[in-house]
């Protein structure tokens, strides 16, 4: 057992995990940011680029579904808890029996997929018509395989995490995403818009099996061969398939609200669906980074805590308010550095060829909205895989339902009635949609940390902390704004780097000057020194 007062050294290696982990992602995700960046160069926000955002997310919802989030939540704990007691061949049984239900799960979710195309465009998003809806039920067909191959991409995640091999299965992606460049440099030029759209989904097929292919060997080496089972009465295998049951439940509820989200979104004027999902691109990258590292590198360690009640839940008090520390001392910079600069970050990222100016602003506009509940879902995570490692799968169920009502009724309020209310162009109803979303977030953040804190004890940032981030973060918008000011008629990449660096110099310098541990075991980090003065 990890006691409070030796708890140092299973932070440092914790906060080492975490690194890797943030590294791994933000390899991915810089790929993903170039993909997308190319994306926008040949499509921008026209009819054949909402077609391919609209399926693309018809069978990511199997990946959602049954990929990292749920297998992280009822996999890994009952995986890494027989690690931690050294029961290896248990635990490779376990592994193999979930590869098989897993296998034999997607694939006939595929099959079923690929057949009920139509129906599933008709539900997602019904505002389509004609070439442009044609075009998207055979954009579906082509990607749903390739969804079920990352679905087993998720389980090698699953026994690469518990294993502490972070780095290897969050830069897995990185492959994928450069299949999906390659194909759009390769062939971007030599087509239109509609045909090129079917070539990058095939390209997409191709990077989602090189993605499993760079990490089975190593999976394989750890488990000594892929011992694939259908013992699905093993008391632990029950174990896991239990626990799947409320997070899949779970993930289903959430993936339903960003489906309901798409759906609005295809009823508003040509772009809506595009530039909603360059947003979350830009939206997910420091939930990402900082909510998924922390939470994925934490997850392991506090499902295999043992001892009494007491002292197990003094271990993910502990754990859980340094990860809240480390999650906000990232992301609460990015909330105001998406508000102030967001429109240098989208230029920087998207503005070439055929995404003009004009769909830089509607794109901030949207990212804007965004950020109303951006702290609270990385914070949310945490509180989710402090649930999952007590083996309460339940609760964060009840609030994610909830959560997606809310968000729900405020998304549809907000996207369609509200604009016209307010005098505002139709198009601008996605913003309300994200703000929505936001307050949803914060509703269920506060449900998971009033609920976890009747258990394990008091747990939450201080309002001092909270307070020194955000001055920090003020004064450092003061400084990219200003710069921003003088140096707008660059271009928009050396226009963001003008402006960010200064911004990131002044947030680092501004919280080391006010003491936060977490900017002093960063400088420490950076120039080799194990602390301060």
């Amino acid at each position: 057992m990890n006691a409070p007062g030796k708890s140092e050294a299973p932070h440092s290696e914790s906060k080492r995990f975490a690194f890797l982990v943030a590294a791994g992602i933000f390899l991915s995700r810089i790929a993903g940011l170039i993909r997308d960046r190319v994306f926008a160069h040949y499509f921008g926000n026209s009819d054949a680029a909402d077609a391919f955002k609209a399926a693309f997310r018809i069978p990511n919802f199997l990946q959602n579904m049954f990929g990292e989030g749920v297998l992280s939540a009822s996999f890994i704990p009952v995986y890494a808890g027989l690690l931690a007691r050294k029961d290896e061949e248990e635990s490779r049984r376990i592994a193999g029996a979930v590869a098989s239900l897993l296998a034999l799960t997607t694939s006939i979710l595929v099959l079923l997929g690929v057949l009920a195309t139509p129906y599933l465009i008709d539900l997602i998003a019904p505002g389509f018509h004609g070439e442009k809806r044609e075009l998207t039920i055979r954009l579906v067909r082509i990607l749903f395989p390739g969804a079920g191959l990352l679905v087993f991409s998720a389980w090698c995640l699953g026994i690469l995490n518990s294993h502490r091999r972070f780095f290897l299965s969050y830069t897995a992606p990185v492959i994928w995403n450069v299949a999906m460049i390659v194909t759009l440099w390769g062939f971007g030029s030599r087509y239109a818009q509609y045909p090129l759209a079917e070539i990058l989904a095939w390209g997409s097929v191709v990077g989602s099996a090189l993605q499993v292919g760079v990490q089975l060997p190593v999976v394989l080496r750890l488990l000594h061969g892929l011992p694939l089972s259908f013992d699905h009465q093993a008391e632990n295998v029950r174990t896991v398939v239990r626990n799947f049951v409320p997070v899949f439940i779970s993930r289903g509820v959430v993936q339903i609200s960003a489906y309901i989200d798409a759906l609005l979104a295809s009823l508003l004027p040509t772009g809506a669906v595009a530039a909603l999902a360059y947003a979350q691109t830009l939206y997910t990258l420091p939930v990402s980074l900082f909510g998924m590292s922390v939470s994925a590198a934490e997850l392991p360690a506090m499902s295999g805590a043992v001892g009494g009640e007491d002292e197990v839940a003094e271990v993910l008090r502990v754990r859980l308010n340094s990860g809240l520390r480390q999650i906000a001392f990232f992301v609460l910079p990015s909330v105001v550095a998406f508000l102030a600069l967001g429109d240098v970050i989208v230029a920087a990222i998207y503005r070439s060829g055929r995404f003009t100016q004009a769909d830089v602003i509607y794109v901030w506009g949207i990212l804007a909205g965004s950020t109303v509940g951006l702290l609270a879902s990385t914070l949310g995570r945490l509180y989710a895989s402090t649930y999952y490692a007590l083996r309460d799968t339940r609760t964060p169920l009840r609030f994610a339902v909830l959560r997606v009502i809310l968000t729900t009724i405020l998304g549809y309020f907000c996207a369609i009635p509200l604009p016209p209310m307010l005098g505002i162009e139709p198009r601008w109803g996605v913003a309300g949609l994200t703000i929505s979303a936001g307050v949803s977030s914060w509703v269920e953040f506060t449900l998971l940390r009033r609920a976890l804190n009747r258990r394990i004890g008091t747990t939450g940032l201080p309002a001092d902390y909270l307070a020194k981030l955000w001055l920090s973060a003020l004064l450092a918008a003061a400084g990219g704004w200003s710069v921003r000011h003088f140096f707008a008629h660059h271009s928009p990449i050396v226009l963001a780097i003008l402006a960010l660096a200064p911004y990131g110099v002044i947030y680092f310098a501004a919280t080391l000057m006010l003491g936060l541990a977490e900017a002093r075991a960063l400088f420490g980090r950076a120039f080799g020194a194990a602390r301060l003065p």
